[in-house]
Protein backbone atom coordinates (compact mmCIF):
# COMPACT_ATOMS: atom_id res chain seq x y z
CA UNK A 1 0.00 0.00 0.00
CA UNK A 2 1.91 3.66 -1.24
CA UNK A 3 -1.16 5.62 0.78
CA UNK A 4 -0.54 6.54 4.06
CA UNK A 5 -3.78 5.45 6.59
CA UNK A 6 -5.20 7.27 9.41
CA UNK A 7 -8.23 6.13 11.57
CA UNK A 8 -10.04 8.97 14.06
CA UNK A 9 -13.07 10.36 15.49
CA UNK A 10 -14.65 13.64 17.17
CA UNK A 11 -18.05 13.78 17.81
CA UNK A 12 -18.18 16.10 14.78
CA UNK A 13 -18.08 13.43 12.81
CA UNK A 14 -21.17 12.02 14.12
CA UNK A 15 -22.91 14.96 13.84
CA UNK A 16 -22.91 15.60 10.03
CA UNK A 17 -23.89 10.91 10.08
CA UNK A 18 -26.86 12.06 11.63
CA UNK A 19 -27.73 14.99 9.56
CA UNK A 20 -26.87 12.57 6.28
CA UNK A 21 -28.72 9.73 7.86
CA UNK A 22 -31.48 12.38 8.06
CA UNK A 23 -31.18 14.37 4.39
CA UNK A 24 -30.99 11.11 2.59
CA UNK A 25 -34.48 10.33 2.69
CA UNK A 26 -34.20 7.44 0.05
CA UNK A 27 -32.13 5.47 2.80
CA UNK A 28 -34.70 5.96 5.72
CA UNK A 29 -36.05 2.51 5.38
CA UNK A 30 -32.60 1.04 5.15
CA UNK A 31 -31.39 2.53 8.03
CA UNK A 32 -30.59 0.49 11.21
CA UNK A 33 -32.01 3.19 13.21
CA UNK A 34 -35.54 3.06 13.45
CA UNK A 35 -37.73 3.74 10.52
CA UNK A 36 -39.82 6.17 12.18
CA UNK A 37 -36.60 7.98 13.81
CA UNK A 38 -36.92 10.92 11.31
CA UNK A 39 -40.32 11.80 11.90
CA UNK A 40 -40.04 11.79 15.21
CA UNK A 41 -36.86 13.31 15.19
CA UNK A 42 -38.53 16.58 12.68
CA UNK A 43 -41.65 16.91 15.66
CA UNK A 44 -39.14 18.82 17.71
CA UNK A 45 -37.17 20.94 15.40
CA UNK A 46 -37.87 24.59 14.94
CA UNK A 47 -39.68 25.71 11.23
CA UNK A 48 -36.62 27.46 10.60
CA UNK A 49 -34.20 24.34 10.76
CA UNK A 50 -37.12 22.25 8.69
CA UNK A 51 -36.62 24.70 6.12
CA UNK A 52 -32.88 24.29 6.15
CA UNK A 53 -33.07 21.00 6.17
CA UNK A 54 -35.84 20.36 3.53
CA UNK A 55 -33.97 22.59 1.04
CA UNK A 56 -30.69 20.24 1.66
CA UNK A 57 -30.08 17.46 -0.63
CA UNK A 58 -26.85 14.67 -1.17
CA UNK A 59 -25.06 16.69 -3.70
CA UNK A 60 -21.35 18.67 -4.70
CA UNK A 61 -22.44 21.57 -2.02
CA UNK A 62 -22.97 18.40 0.74
CA UNK A 63 -19.74 16.69 -0.22
CA UNK A 64 -18.22 19.89 0.34
CA UNK A 65 -19.88 20.09 3.57
CA UNK A 66 -18.46 16.65 4.50
CA UNK A 67 -14.76 18.17 3.87
CA UNK A 68 -14.80 20.83 6.08
CA UNK A 69 -15.37 18.80 8.85
CA UNK A 70 -12.40 16.77 8.00
CA UNK A 71 -10.36 20.23 7.90
CA UNK A 72 -12.60 21.43 11.15
CA UNK A 73 -9.59 21.47 13.92
CA UNK A 74 -12.53 22.05 16.70
CA UNK A 75 -14.07 19.04 18.21
CA UNK A 76 -18.13 19.58 18.56
CA UNK A 77 -20.79 20.95 15.96
CA UNK A 78 -20.86 24.56 17.97
CA UNK A 79 -17.26 24.35 17.65
CA UNK A 80 -17.76 23.86 13.54
CA UNK A 81 -20.01 26.94 13.44
CA UNK A 82 -17.22 29.27 15.23
CA UNK A 83 -15.28 28.00 12.83
CA UNK A 84 -16.96 28.51 9.85
CA UNK A 85 -18.14 31.84 10.50
CA UNK A 86 -14.57 33.01 11.20
CA UNK A 87 -13.49 32.64 7.47
CA UNK A 88 -14.24 34.52 5.01
CA UNK A 89 -15.27 33.57 1.05
CA UNK A 90 -11.83 34.34 0.05
CA UNK A 91 -10.05 31.78 2.89
CA UNK A 92 -12.82 29.07 2.11
CA UNK A 93 -11.96 29.01 -1.53
CA UNK A 94 -7.89 29.10 -0.32
CA UNK A 95 -8.71 26.39 1.90
CA UNK A 96 -10.76 23.92 -0.34
CA UNK A 97 -8.47 24.63 -3.64
CA UNK A 98 -6.35 21.52 -3.31
CA UNK A 99 -9.33 19.36 -2.75
CA UNK A 100 -10.51 20.08 -5.93
CA UNK A 101 -11.83 22.44 -8.38
CA UNK A 102 -15.76 22.69 -7.77
CA UNK A 103 -17.41 25.23 -5.09
CA UNK A 104 -20.58 26.34 -4.23
CA UNK A 105 -22.19 28.63 -6.63
CA UNK A 106 -22.23 31.54 -3.71
CA UNK A 107 -19.83 30.72 -0.92
CA UNK A 108 -20.89 33.64 2.13
CA UNK A 109 -24.48 31.92 1.40
CA UNK A 110 -23.00 28.13 1.83
CA UNK A 111 -20.70 29.41 4.66
CA UNK A 112 -23.58 30.90 6.65
CA UNK A 113 -26.49 28.48 5.70
CA UNK A 114 -24.29 25.82 6.91
CA UNK A 115 -23.20 27.49 9.73
CA UNK A 116 -26.61 27.83 10.95
CA UNK A 117 -27.71 24.46 10.20
CA UNK A 118 -24.81 22.79 12.37
CA UNK A 119 -25.67 25.12 15.09
CA UNK A 120 -29.66 24.73 15.33
CA UNK A 121 -29.25 20.82 14.31
CA UNK A 122 -27.00 20.15 17.34
CA UNK A 123 -29.15 22.20 19.84
CA UNK A 124 -32.31 20.44 18.36
CA UNK A 125 -31.09 16.75 17.98
CA UNK A 126 -27.52 16.32 18.62
CA UNK A 127 -27.44 17.50 22.13
CA UNK A 128 -30.15 15.23 23.70
CA UNK A 129 -28.33 11.78 22.31
CA UNK A 130 -26.85 9.20 24.48
CA UNK A 131 -23.35 10.28 25.34
CA UNK A 132 -22.53 6.50 25.72
CA UNK A 133 -22.71 6.20 21.70
CA UNK A 134 -20.00 8.91 21.85
CA UNK A 135 -18.12 6.70 24.21
CA UNK A 136 -18.83 3.17 21.96
CA UNK A 137 -17.47 5.34 18.81
CA UNK A 138 -14.21 6.52 20.31
CA UNK A 139 -13.31 3.03 21.93
CA UNK A 140 -13.93 1.52 18.47
CA UNK A 141 -11.43 3.66 17.01
CA UNK A 142 -8.95 3.15 20.33
CA UNK A 143 -8.85 -0.67 19.98
CA UNK A 144 -8.95 -0.46 15.97
CA UNK A 145 -5.83 1.93 16.30
CA UNK A 146 -4.20 -0.67 18.95
CA UNK A 147 -4.47 -3.61 16.40
CA UNK A 148 -3.32 -1.60 13.04
CA UNK A 149 0.27 -2.12 14.03
CA UNK A 150 -0.31 -5.81 13.74
CA UNK A 151 -2.27 -6.31 10.48
CA UNK A 152 -1.63 -5.59 6.89
CA UNK A 153 -3.29 -2.30 5.85
CA UNK A 154 -5.58 -3.59 3.37
CA UNK A 155 -6.79 -6.06 5.58
CA UNK A 156 -7.22 -3.60 8.36
CA UNK A 157 -8.83 -1.13 5.88
CA UNK A 158 -11.71 -4.33 4.83
CA UNK A 159 -12.41 -5.22 8.31
CA UNK A 160 -13.00 -1.95 9.65
CA UNK A 161 -15.10 -0.73 6.66
CA UNK A 162 -17.07 -4.46 6.32
CA UNK A 163 -15.74 -4.89 3.29
CA UNK A 164 -13.66 -2.08 1.04
CA UNK A 165 -10.25 -2.11 -0.55
CA UNK A 166 -9.05 0.76 -2.05
CA UNK A 167 -6.39 -0.21 -4.74
CA UNK A 168 -3.20 2.32 -4.66
CA UNK A 169 -3.13 4.31 -7.35
CA UNK A 170 -1.45 6.66 -9.10
CA UNK A 171 -2.58 10.12 -7.53
CA UNK A 172 -4.26 8.45 -3.50
CA UNK A 173 -1.80 9.32 -0.71
CA UNK A 174 -3.79 9.48 2.25
CA UNK A 175 -7.06 7.20 3.42
CA UNK A 176 -8.69 8.69 6.51
CA UNK A 177 -11.44 6.52 8.29
CA UNK A 178 -13.98 7.55 10.87
CA UNK A 179 -16.50 5.92 12.36
CA UNK A 180 -20.73 6.19 12.37
CA UNK A 181 -23.37 5.49 13.74
CA UNK A 182 -26.64 7.20 12.61
CA UNK A 183 -26.01 5.73 8.94
CA UNK A 184 -25.68 2.58 9.77
CA UNK A 185 -25.25 0.19 7.54
CA UNK A 186 -24.00 2.30 4.71
CA UNK A 187 -20.31 3.52 4.11
CA UNK A 188 -20.09 7.31 3.03
CA UNK A 189 -16.59 7.62 0.83
CA UNK A 190 -15.63 11.13 -0.56
CA UNK A 191 -12.36 11.15 -2.94
CA UNK A 192 -11.21 15.15 -2.92
CA UNK A 193 -8.04 14.90 -5.29
CA UNK A 194 -5.35 13.20 -3.19
CA UNK A 195 -7.47 12.21 -0.14
CA UNK A 196 -10.29 9.81 0.08
CA UNK A 197 -12.41 10.26 3.54
CA UNK A 198 -14.00 6.92 4.29
CA UNK A 199 -17.09 7.23 7.15
CA UNK A 200 -17.51 3.28 8.23
CA UNK A 201 -20.30 2.10 9.46
CA UNK A 202 -19.12 0.90 13.17
CA UNK A 203 -21.57 -2.09 13.52
CA UNK A 204 -22.64 -0.70 16.95
CA UNK A 205 -25.59 -1.90 18.19
CA UNK A 206 -27.05 0.58 21.36
CA UNK A 207 -29.91 -1.67 22.26
CA UNK A 208 -27.51 -5.01 23.15
CA UNK A 209 -30.58 -7.10 24.89
CA UNK A 210 -30.55 -10.03 22.36
CA UNK A 211 -27.55 -12.51 22.15
CA UNK A 212 -27.51 -11.24 18.03
CA UNK A 213 -26.55 -8.14 17.54
CA UNK A 214 -28.35 -6.01 14.40
CA UNK A 215 -25.14 -6.32 12.20
CA UNK A 216 -25.20 -10.63 12.99
CA UNK A 217 -28.90 -11.07 12.15
CA UNK A 218 -28.42 -8.89 8.70
CA UNK A 219 -25.80 -11.32 7.88
CA UNK A 220 -27.61 -14.05 8.73
CA UNK A 221 -30.69 -12.79 6.86
CA UNK A 222 -28.35 -11.72 3.40
CA UNK A 223 -27.98 -15.13 2.30
CA UNK A 224 -31.46 -16.97 2.69
CA UNK A 225 -32.24 -15.85 -0.81
CA UNK A 226 -31.25 -18.07 -3.82
CA UNK A 227 -29.71 -15.33 -6.07
CA UNK A 228 -27.78 -14.08 -3.69
CA UNK A 229 -26.06 -17.36 -2.88
CA UNK A 230 -25.48 -17.38 -6.41
CA UNK A 231 -23.43 -14.51 -6.30
CA UNK A 232 -21.99 -15.55 -3.24
CA UNK A 233 -20.93 -19.04 -5.68
CA UNK A 234 -20.33 -16.86 -8.78
CA UNK A 235 -17.45 -14.36 -7.08
CA UNK A 236 -15.96 -17.92 -5.32
CA UNK A 237 -14.46 -18.58 -8.35
CA UNK A 238 -12.64 -14.92 -8.34
CA UNK A 239 -13.13 -10.92 -8.37
CA UNK A 240 -16.33 -10.51 -11.36
CA UNK A 241 -17.38 -6.26 -11.85
CA UNK A 242 -21.37 -5.31 -12.13
CA UNK A 243 -21.75 -6.48 -15.35
CA UNK A 244 -20.74 -9.71 -14.94
CA UNK A 245 -22.87 -10.40 -11.88
CA UNK A 246 -25.66 -9.38 -14.04
CA UNK A 247 -25.09 -11.77 -16.96
CA UNK A 248 -24.07 -14.08 -14.57
CA UNK A 249 -27.71 -14.14 -12.92
CA UNK A 250 -29.64 -13.06 -15.79
CA UNK A 251 -31.97 -10.64 -14.11
CA UNK A 252 -32.15 -7.24 -14.51
CA UNK A 253 -29.54 -4.16 -13.14
CA UNK A 254 -31.97 -2.89 -10.40
CA UNK A 255 -32.46 -6.33 -8.89
CA UNK A 256 -28.77 -7.46 -9.58
CA UNK A 257 -27.93 -4.01 -7.73
CA UNK A 258 -30.02 -4.58 -4.78
CA UNK A 259 -29.17 -8.33 -3.84
CA UNK A 260 -25.13 -6.46 -3.87
CA UNK A 261 -26.00 -4.20 -2.02
CA UNK A 262 -27.48 -6.53 0.97
CA UNK A 263 -24.74 -8.89 0.60
CA UNK A 264 -22.21 -5.61 0.57
CA UNK A 265 -24.03 -4.23 3.98
CA UNK A 266 -24.00 -7.51 5.75
CA UNK A 267 -20.36 -7.76 5.03
CA UNK A 268 -20.31 -10.75 2.56
CA UNK A 269 -18.28 -8.77 -0.48
CA UNK A 270 -15.41 -6.94 -0.78
CA UNK A 271 -15.57 -3.89 -3.22
CA UNK A 272 -13.22 -2.62 -5.07
CA UNK A 273 -12.17 0.78 -5.88
CA UNK A 274 -9.36 2.17 -8.08
CA UNK A 275 -9.59 6.31 -7.66
CA UNK A 276 -13.56 6.63 -7.69
CA UNK A 277 -14.46 4.21 -9.87
CA UNK A 278 -15.84 0.42 -7.90
CA UNK A 279 -14.75 -2.00 -10.31
CA UNK A 280 -14.97 -5.09 -9.43
CA UNK A 281 -16.55 -7.63 -6.16
CA UNK A 282 -14.49 -10.49 -4.36
CA UNK A 283 -16.03 -12.88 -2.15
CA UNK A 284 -15.05 -12.03 1.99
CA UNK A 285 -14.83 -16.39 2.68
CA UNK A 286 -14.15 -14.52 6.28
CA UNK A 287 -17.44 -13.43 7.12
CA UNK A 288 -18.75 -16.74 6.04
CA UNK A 289 -17.01 -17.80 8.64
CA UNK A 290 -17.70 -15.27 11.44
CA UNK A 291 -21.41 -15.85 10.50
CA UNK A 292 -21.18 -19.41 11.02
CA UNK A 293 -19.69 -19.16 14.33
CA UNK A 294 -21.83 -16.85 15.48
CA UNK A 295 -24.46 -19.01 14.52
CA UNK A 296 -23.55 -22.41 16.10
CA UNK A 297 -22.50 -19.70 19.14
CA UNK A 298 -26.74 -19.06 19.28
CA UNK A 299 -27.75 -22.29 19.04
CA UNK A 300 -25.46 -23.70 21.19
CA UNK A 301 -25.91 -21.84 24.13
CA UNK A 302 -27.49 -22.61 26.80
CA UNK A 303 -30.93 -21.50 27.73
Amino acid sequence: MTYSLDIRFKPLYEVISSLHAYICKKSHKKLDLTETWPKQARQRFTPELVEILDSLSIDGDWKLTYLLVFLCPNEDAAGFAEWLRGLTAGALYELMSPYGNQFPANMTVFRDRTAKLFELWDKQYFQHIDTALINRLDEDVRIRKQALPSLDPAQFVDETSNGLYFEPVKGLEKLVLMPQYHFQPFNVVHHYGSLTVCHYAARIDMDEDDFLSTHEYRMIRSVAERSRLKILRFLHKGPRSFIEIVRHLELSKGITHDHIAKLRHAGMLTAHFEGETLTVYSLRIGALAQMYGKLMEYIERAE
